[in-house]
């Protein structure tokens, strides 16, 4: 196949750069979903949702703090409660010191929570995923860095989704990781600022403050692309596969914040269902889970078979849904004719 110069010198760079932006667009997307649902569920459970813009506001002020720290800027003042987070440096730094510091503030909540699990499945995986084999032993194009990111992403999704659907509920590292996940997907980002909730964090919200970060300092962005073409031509040169994996890395951050979202939207949904059920019913579901779960592994630790802790999720899940169907129907008014 003849390759193009200027395919191989400009645009493929960017495809591993494209790649990223689509799954970080993706994660806007589901944040923003859950937050419509919290806001559905937000009168009955006021506690719950203050409890989720608590940790939306640490993540984002420990991320903050994390850029005075890169930028050996210090931390003078740390402070943070349910409405709002403050940092303050011990030296005040301008420039790109300043700028570096504030794209921890923005964009360092979509990633850097995530990446504190991606250590764990790493550890949990064990530890084969880290290298990515693209599709060709060259791969210079546009195309080809977009199928080397794209083999990257499924090699690693493979592994994540096999430790998932095989975690062991009785192991409490595996009880942790969950704990974590949840708490990541329900606070990856606040849903308000301020104590009369004046300022409403949505994904427009998110856009505006990026748009005007990038805007104020575009040199500094450019200075940013530059340094990536630069660790593209060295990889290139050297026949080596460093840009993608690099970018990877973000893609796979990007995949284990997705999950954590969606475990958060099955969360609030079973809670949204169990609200309309009268209240001691509304605890069976809820208790359901950990007894169907204990009750299967029970019954193949005598009847053992392969695939057991896979099978015991699935068990489990399909007992707590049916559970949950069959409370619907009887105890409330959902699945009834009106008169």
């Amino acid at each position: 196949m003849e390759l193009s110069p200027v395919d191989i010198v400009i645009f493929a760079p960017l495809a591993v750069v494209f790649g990223v932006l689509l799954f970080w667009f993706l994660q806007l997307l589901f944040i923003e979903s859950q937050k419509y649902l919290l806001s559905k569920i937000r009168a009955k459970h006021e506690p719950l949702c203050r409890f989720t813009n608590f940790i939306g506001i640490l993540f984002q002020t420990i991320c903050h703090a994390l850029g005075y720290t890169v930028t050996r800027s210090g931390i003078s003042h740390f402070s943070v409660n349910i409405h709002y987070g403050h940092v303050k440096p011990k030296k005040e730094k301008r420039g790109i010191f300043e700028w570096i510091s504030n794209s921890f503030l923005f964009l360092g909540p979509f990633f850097i929570p995530s990446a504190v699990l991606l250590t764990s499945v790493y550890f949990f995986t064990g530890r084969s995923f880290f290298i990515p084999s693209p599709a060709a032993d060259a791969f210079y194009t546009f195309s080809e860095q977009f199928i080397a990111f794209g083999t990257a992403l499924h090699q690693f999704s493979v592994k994540f989704f096999n430790f998932l659907f095989t975690i062991d509920l009785f192991d409490p590292r595996h009880i942790g990781f969950i704990l974590l996940l949840v708490f990541l997907g329900m606070g990856i980002r606040p849903s308000y600022i301020g104590e009369e909730k004046k300022k409403k964090v949505d994904m427009i919200y998110d856009l505006k403050n990026i748009q005007a970060h990038i805007t104020s300092s575009p040199l500094y962005v450019a200075l940013l692309f530059l340094l990536a073409y630069i660790f593209y031509y060295i990889s290139l040169l050297l026949h080596g596969n460093w840009y993608v994996a690099l970018f990877s890395i973000f893609g796979w951050i990007s995949i284990i914040a997705i999950v954590s979202l969606l475990v958060a939207h099955f969360l609030i949904l079973l809670i949204k269902i169990t609200d309309t059920l009268p209240k001691w019913w509304a605890l069976l579901p809820y208790s359901m889970l950990p007894l169907s779960y204990i009750l299967i592994r029970i019954v193949f630790y005598f009847l053992p078979i392969e695939n057991i802790l896979f099978f015991s999720l699935l068990f489990m899940i399909c007992i707590s849904a049916l559970t949950i169907l069959i409370l619907v129907k009887y105890k409330t008014n959902t699945f009834k004719t009106k008169t």
